[in-house]
């Protein structure tokens, strides 16, 4: 892949080094609270915020869609979240809302340090405590009295992908995993786009962030990268650039609390990501299923179709024709969401995790 692309990647995915304080201070990184989505409203399902506390006592903010024709069974259950960067009110959202018009109860939620959730300083990720967001969703919906907790799924797109399946590999009550254009987050920080990260590069960027420690620790506050997405775009401009710029800077998809639309990432955010391996106990999903969508021409496609590679059985790749990346954010006409609804009432069948669970023959 050409250079450009490559640096680009960094950018987008905090692997690069630009080390210029944003001018923003850390009270204002805080985002506000909005009511602004970039969908509508759908007339099948009703939204309500809710808070709860996730493992490490920090505040997560959700939306909770129910479908309005509910009966007084209880329901399937799906927690959401992602892009990487993104907030409910973009992506996770919109999927939220169309599962539920399906007949599930899902929960869109904010990452911890990162739009109306909770965690401090803001602007910062860590594979552990985002995993641990979906499992604190799970708590949450198991709580419900509209719930059946036997019949808990996730979703999880872009780097959120990653996260939902260590989730799953990890925590039992998940019984169905799906992700759409995923990334896995700890693979790129560490190994660069496509893995080509020199042992060099590595080291450099190691050293950069560890003198970045010192400085951040002097000052009582982390340094912040510059903006995720330029404001504009020029001939120069390289096509994932373009291709994320036309979704989170343009009225399509942009939202304020969004850290791709608004924002920018600190400088030492990708520290904890460099020797965490998200993936590694991805078979322990099994038997529960997976389902890994990718576009057909996506630039991202390659993590999706690794994760299949390394998931056991049962697991399905699931390929959308003519469709990019960020196209399977919030095209309607491309996200298969009939593909969706057929797999969760597959897999969270009343009694259905009870047959899965078998014994597995040697």
């Amino acid at each position: 892949m050409k250079q450009s692309v490559i640096t680009i990647a960094a950018s987008l995915l905090i692997i690069g080094q630009a080390f210029s304080q944003n001018s923003k201070t850390q009270k204002e990184q805080k985002m506000e609270n909005t009511d602004h989505y970039t969908f509508q409203l759908s007339d099948k399902v009703t939204r309500q915020k809710v808070t709860y506390k996730n493992r490490y006592g920090i505040s997560i903010t959700a939306d909770l869609y129910l479908p309005k024709n509910r009966s007084n069974k209880s329901l399937p259950a799906l927690a959401i979240s992602g892009p990487y960067g993104a907030v409910k009110e973009q992506s996770s959202g919109l999927y939220a809302q169309n599962m539920a018009e399906r007949g599930f109860v899902t929960l869109a939620f904010d990452p911890s340090y990162t739009g109306e959730s909770g965690g401090e300083p803001r602007n910062i990720s860590s594979p552990d405590i985002n995993t641990e967001d979906f499992s604190a969703a799970v708590d949450y919906l198991g709580l419900q009295t509209f719930v059946d907790r036997d019949r808990i799924g996730v979703i999880g797109i872009c780097g959120f992908g990653g996260f939902s399946l260590s989730a799953t590999s990890m925590d039992k009550r998940i019984k169905a995993v799906a992700t759409t254009s995923m990334y896995d987050m700890c693979r790129v920080m560490a190994k660069g786009w496509e893995d080509k990260m020199t042992n060099e590069e590595r080291s450099k960027m190691l050293e950069q962030m560890s003198q970045q420690r010192w400085k951040d620790a002097k000052n009582g506050t982390p340094a912040f990268n510059t903006l995720t997405l330029p404001e504009k775009l020029d001939e120069n401009t390289d096509p994932i650039t373009k291709e994320y710029f036309e979704y989170y800077k343009t009225p399509r998809g942009f939202h304020k609390n969004s850290i791709n639309s608004n924002g920018a990432w600190s400088i030492t955010n990708a520290f904890p990501f460099m020797n965490f391996p998200l993936l590694t106990y991805i078979k322990e999903i099994s038997p529960r299923p997976v389902l890994i969508i990718v576009g057909d021409h996506a630039f991202s496609r390659y993590f999706g179709e690794d994760a299949y590679k390394a998931a056991a059985e049962p697991k399905e790749l699931y390929i959308v024709p003519n469709a990019g990346h960020v196209d399977l954010y919030d095209k309607l006409d491309l996200i298969p969401f009939d593909k969706l609804e057929t797999f969760f009432n597959e897999h969270l069948k009343v009694g259905k995790f009870v047959i899965d669970m078998k014994p597995l023959k040697n």
